[in-house]
């Protein structure tokens, strides 16, 4: 006959399975997103913001919102050419879990589009979010809900274009006036130039200076907070270091955290509720940020 075992030991069985793989595996995210709690939060998926199917968002709503619930629009990583919202129910679960409204969206990939395809996708998305919430659509209390964009590694330098560069926002029909706040987890804001050939077709010549964030920081930005590993040997921690300065220099507030032993998916892995991944002070900082700026 068969044991069952117990709640606790699968988890740190995947504990171990994480910590060796790493969470950036699909097989790890699925056996994490298994174990993460639904119970708190209701799920819209595949909400359309656009035309073809990456142009789709999921909504985690919270138990309870009220038209001045704080919405959280996360972008994940990937590369530019991999990813997919699917994989970061975790995130959702665990953003809702503290009360937000959280909206996780796809976009397009290389090789269907290029630089600035994912970024202009990126911006449509806010702005449907952004309308969406304001009207009271989906479940949502009408309101003016404070506007939050968080990213991951690709993801929070599509972020950070979003919230530096206006052109993207302005062209989605909404404005870098709406967002609360820019949370950026392990970003690369200032990667040039590039060495790898994979990275050169992503980003065209014509355009890649427009790619980096740090070169659009004028001083009416949002409040940012950057968070990276001392470890990360994927994004080099210096490209956090330089956007803060330019948006301190700028006059725009700014928190930078450095965690000292943390390396590329700690910073989004610590966003787990049910598994001691990464450092739980990530995620207490993040929720910490978007209480104060949500006012």
């Amino acid at each position: 006959m068969e044991t069952k075992r117990p709640a606790w030991l699968k988890r740190l069985a995947l504990f171990l399975v994480c910590g060796f793989i790493g969470l950036a595996v699909s097989g790890c995210a699925t056996a994490l997103n298994a174990i993460t709690p639904s119970g708190d939060y209701r799920l819209v998926a595949d909400l359309a913001y656009g035309p073809g199917e990456r142009r789709v968002l999921d909504l985690y709503l919270p138990k309870t919102m009220t038209p001045t619930t704080p919405v959280v629009v996360f972008i994940h990583g990937g590369s530019w050419d991999t990813g997919s919202k699917d994989i970061y129910p975790f995130v959702g679960q665990s953003l809702a879990s503290a009360g937000f409204i959280v909206a996780i969206p796809n976009y397009r990939l290389y090789p269907q589009t290029r630089f600035p395809g994912f970024v202009e996708d990126g911006a449509a998305a806010v702005a449907a979010v952004d309308r969406l919430a304001r009207a009271g659509r989906e479940g949502i209390p009408a309101g003016r809900h404070p506007l939050f964009l968080m990213g991951h590694s690709a993801g929070a330098e599509i972020a950070g274009l979003i919230a530096t560069d206006r052109r993207y926002l302005a062209g989605a029909g909404s404005s870098v006036e709406r967002l609360a706040g820019f949370i950026g987890l392990s970003g690369p804001y200032d990667f040039l130039p590039l060495t790898d050939a994979r990275y050169k077709r992503i980003f065209p010549e014509a355009t890649r200076a427009a790619s980096q964030p740090v070169n659009f920081v004028s001083g009416d930005e949002p409040p940012a907070l950057l968070i990276t590993g001392a470890d990360d040997t994927t994004v080099d921690p210096k490209n956090t270091q330089s956007l803060a300065a330019r948006l301190k220099a700028a006059g725009v507030p700014v928190e930078t955290t450095v965690y000292p032993g943390l390396g590329h998916i700690d910073t989004i892995s610590s966003f787990s509720t049910v598994l001691p991944l990464g450092d739980r002070r990530i995620r207490a900082e993040v929720i910490r940020f978007i209480r104060e700026r949500a006012g």
